[in-house]
């Protein structure tokens, strides 16, 4: 009996790498590489197509607020700007949201059932705006003495 649990030891030890330089296995990796770490750098996915295609610079955002069509439904954030041929528009989803871009010659925003503030640009110079729920809201050069073109440069929004 001691016999059989020798060898039983003695196979259960080789087997799990044990025993004399000669009796053990070579250690092979269960995966040849670990996966990269995911991680967010609230870059907007697609930016570059929507810029050469729209002329609209989308820069970072938490993923709540994003370019849609503006015939793809409504209760949308609605942007006014001259050098667009149409209006531009984005959905809000969840209880707030944040982008930033670059948007030129914004003269009026329509708000959705957010509370709405937008930062815009003029020269050196940076407006913020409140935006009327469910309303047009005069903005950058239309809200603007001078009637300088204001560039659009961030979105913030909250239920």
């Amino acid at each position: 009996m001691a016999a059989g649990a020798v060898a039983w030891l003695t196979a259960v030890s080789g087997a799990l790498g044990y025993g004399t330089p000669s009796q053990t296995r070579a250690a092979s990796p269960v995966a040849e590489e670990v996966p990269g770490y995911a991680v967010e750098d609230f870059n907007y996915p697609g930016a570059d197509r929507i810029l050469a295609e729209q002329n609209i610079l989308l820069k970072r955002g938490d993923g709540h607020i994003t370019l849609v069509d503006c015939s793809s439904g409504t209760g949308f954030i609605e942007v006014l700007a001259r050098r667009q041929s149409s209006k531009v528009c984005f959905k809000v989803v969840g209880n707030s949201g944040w982008l930033t871009m670059e948007i030129p010659a914004v003269y009026s925003m329509k708000g959705n059932d957010y509370t709405t503030q937008v930062d815009m640009t003029v020269g050196a110079e940076e407006q913020s705006y409140e935006l009327d729920k469910n309303t047009w809201t005069a903005v950058g050069e239309s809200a603007d003495e001078q009637g300088r073109e204001h560039v659009l440069v961030e979105i913030r929004s909250t239920k």
